[in-house]
């Protein structure tokens, strides 16, 4: 087996690549994408994995399921843009070596996205149009009148 520190580093991405899709295998609703720096598996839309070119991957393992995750060895948050993204583990090259490591992080990511419903881009842009404003004005609305100031004097 060759060393990782020989190959270059989209090389690096291209064997993980490989590695994730034998695991995989056929399945129609998986789709690849270019993002994060790296080449990510989509399930119905959804991150499933991603690949980077320093051999680490991310997975999505919800929110619910994030604190076991990140007890496993190599495991550590998402963070993006400054935010900790729950439910996002990047997992370190070293312990994705093992291909039975790969295939059970792969699996395990693949258990929780495979129980979402699929991905609706249109809603979601929709979701990103609609006027926040009236929905919080009519939260406030209900809420408990505000309290007179006390009197001084």
């Amino acid at each position: 087996e060759m060393p990782v520190m020989s190959m270059t580093s989209n090389e690096t991405m291209t064997y993980l690549a490989e590695r994730v899709r034998e695991i995989i295998g056929r399945d129609p609703r998986v789709s690849e994408k270019t993002m994060f720096g790296g080449l990510t598996f989509l399930f119905d839309g959804h991150i499933l994995v991603g690949t980077k070119k320093d051999g680490r991957i991310l997975l999505s393992v919800g929110k619910a399921n994030n604190d076991a995750a990140l007890a496993r060895p190599g495991a550590t948050q998402m963070v993006h843009g400054g935010r900790v993204m729950t439910g996002f583990v990047w997992v370190e090259a070293d312990a994705i070596e093992d291909d039975d490591d790969l295939r059970d992080w792969v699996q395990t990511a693949y258990r929780w996205v495979s129980q979402m419903p699929p991905d609706d881009p249109k809603r979601k842009a929709a979701a990103r149009k609609a006027p926040a404003a009236k929905s919080s004005a009519r939260a406030t609305a209900k809420r408990a009148p505000a309290k007179a100031a006390p009197r001084r004097g």
